[in-house]
């Protein structure tokens, strides 16, 4: 099946020796974090946002994949960029950074730093307990794509949720929230005041269960869950700049 206009995957030459790869949402496209990735070229950062298995085309072929498949493809993707750069940061959006915290607790030192937008690390209403059973009769639910506050913006993501995907996100989940404590790069770790798909308590549970010590927090007043296409874009993409340049021993300066 063919890739939706505007969900293909992105990439940008750096010039500083430093990275980032974007990891982008649940039934999401790199659409949504290709403002943020041409700020970060703009910057002089290499970028590689892919597209993730079984996105951005129907959310049948999502029901085909698991979170296995999913990580496998941002990890290729990290490899590939650890390869160019001196230096790599991963930022991700919902689960894009579960899938960032599951790198961070993979590889170590070997990311320089993690910045999460809204990370999802569970789910804490019915539906995500009854998922296994229900991924089993329902092929799909309700969307939970765009969740923006700013209007006219129009997230790329599938007008419905696949069931059996969603199971094997909480999989993930339970795999995440166990390792935290394996977590010790930089965060910057930014939330939405007022969230839509992904509770609150997920922003607590990282900040708790990590052992990073340079760690900062910033709520996003402005936004629903899609911050980095809603009015607190370029105050994510700023402070990630920000963030990635700060001096840290033992590490190459980012430009």
């Amino acid at each position: 099946m063919g890739v939706l206009a505007g969900a293909e995957p992105f990439s940008h030459p750096g010039s500083s020796g430093a990275g980032f790869l974007l990891c982008h949402g649940f039934t999401a496209t790199p659409d949504g974090m290709r403002a943020w990735g041409r700020h970060l070229a703009d910057e002089g950062f290499a970028v590689r946002c892919p597209l993730l298995p079984g996105h951005g085309t129907h959310w049948r072929e999502a029901n085909r994949t698991t979170w296995q498949d999913w990580y496998g493809c941002v990890r290729e993707a990290l490899l590939a960029l650890r390869a160019e750069c001196d230096q790599v940061f991963v930022g991700g959006m919902s689960m894009g950074g579960t899938l960032t915290l599951r790198l961070a607790e993979e590889f170590g030192s070997d990311i320089s730093g993690l910045v999460l937008v809204n990370p999802s690390v569970t789910r804490l209403s019915l539906d995500a307990k009854v998922l296994p059973l229900l991924s089993r009769v329902v092929p799909s639910i309700r969307a939970i794509g765009n969740d923006i506050a700013k209007p006219g913006e129009v997230e790329l993501a599938y007008p419905r949720t696949p069931v059996r995907a969603a199971a094997s996100l909480a999989r993930l989940w339970k795999i995440v929230r166990a390792d935290l404590a394996m977590v010790t790069q930089p965060v910057l770790l930014l939330h939405s005041r007022v969230d839509h798909v992904v509770e609150p308590e997920n922003s607590q549970i990282v900040l708790d269960g990590i052992s990073s010590t340079d760690v900062i927090e910033v709520v996003l007043e402005n936004s629903f869950h899609v911050a980095t296409q809603d009015y607190d874009a370029e105050l994510i993409f700023s402070r990630s700049v920000d963030f990635a340049r700060q001096p840290r021993a033992g590490q190459v300066g980012a430009g």
